[in-house]
């Protein structure tokens, strides 16, 4: 693959060649291009991907604790706590002790809370019917099947 890469009257042809055969440049490729379009569908609600997938399962799974949600992200404990400070400063998120450990909370969405993850599921909704648009149903399963695999590579 070439890429013709304009810079102003200068326009030099870029060969790809090695990088095209490795899996893990294509996959970075898709995902810088694919995080690009979903900061431009949620720019005005100023939501990136990560808290995304974090009121996502909170959503799904009310009652876990914060590290648990952090785990199941593949997140850092920390980053986690400042996501969580801000939704719970906008009143999204709310967190309750956990009943035999005292230095654990459990996350649960407020009212709020389940009304904005809703809206920007619609959103994401939408944002991903375009990715979806240029692949078949089995393609998107197909897609979908080889990159658990990848992520689950030890």
């Amino acid at each position: 693959m070439e890429n013709n890469s304009d810079n102003n009257s200068d326009k030099q042809t870029v060969s790809f060649s090695a990088l095209d055969t490795l899996v893990g440049y294509k996959i970075r490729r898709a995902q810088l291009n694919y995080f690009n379009h979903f900061q431009a569908t949620f720019a005005e609600d100023g939501v990136s991907p990560g808290q995304f997938g974090v009121l996502s399962i909170v959503a799904e799974n009310p009652g876990l604790t914060q590290t648990a949600v952090a785990q199941a992200l593949g997140n850092d404990r920390s980053a986690m706590v400042a996501v969580v400070d801000r939704f719970e400063k906008d009143g999204l998120i709310e967190r309750r002790p956990v009943e035999n450990d005292r230095r654990s909370y459990a996350l649960y969405l407020t009212d709020a809370g389940t009304d904005y993850y809703a809206s920007l599921y619609a959103k994401a909704r939408e944002h991903e019917a375009r990715f979806d648009a240029i692949m078949t149903p089995e393609e998107k399963g197909w897609l979908l099947d080889i990159l658990q695999r990848l992520a689950d590579v030890s």
